[in-house]
């Protein structure tokens, strides 16, 4: 397995819509290893191809807490097909805006629908830190961001701050 480089803000790429997935397949499948891999390196829960620079609908997630059992999920074509009216509020962090987190408030559950890395479809139901992260993931996928969902003066602020260093990174 392969740690991938991520994908940091500003990046244009991160504002790209991913595309489907035709065929689940050996790359495929080395590709959702290697994305876990980067996922739990880095240390995140969850990661979406778009942030290794690979713009296709695919994510991994695992939400197991310290010291239990990995528990990793591979959603490929991931679609939210149900969410509640109940509303929960998270602070996210993302691994492409390292060291910022802000509190978003999300559907509390959702139903998504999703092929499995053995090419099978599936249906998750989710709430509470899955719900967030399917969430959070599939936004990925259509290119937004957590600081999307805040507020423009502070999204601004962030978004400045990281072109800023890049721009200093370039130099």
């Amino acid at each position: 397995m392969t740690i991938k480089p991520l994908i940091i803000l500003p990046d244009p790429l991160l504002r790209q819509v991913s595309t489907s997935i035709e065929r689940v397949d050996a790359e495929l499948q080395k590709l959702a290893d290697d994305m876990l891999e980067t996922m739990y390196e880095a240390p995140g829960i969850g990661l979406a191809a778009i942030q290794v620079g690979v713009s296709r609908r695919l994510l991994v997630i695992d939400v197991s807490k310290e010291g239990e059992d990995k528990q990793p999920l591979v959603f490929i074509n991931p679609e939210i097909i149900k969410s509640s009216d109940e509303r929960s509020v998270y602070e996210e962090g993302c691994l492409s805006i390292p060291d910022y987190y802000a509190e978003v408030e999300r559907p509390a559950m959702v139903t998504v629908k999703s092929i499995d890395r053995d090419g099978k479809e599936q249906m998750t139901e989710a709430d509470g830190l899955l719900a967030t992260c399917l969430q959070h993931e599939i936004d990925h996928l259509n290119g937004v961001l957590f600081i999307d969902h805040i507020s423009r003066l502070k999204r601004e602020m962030v978004i400045k701050k990281f072109t800023k260093a890049a721009k200093s990174k370039a130099l």
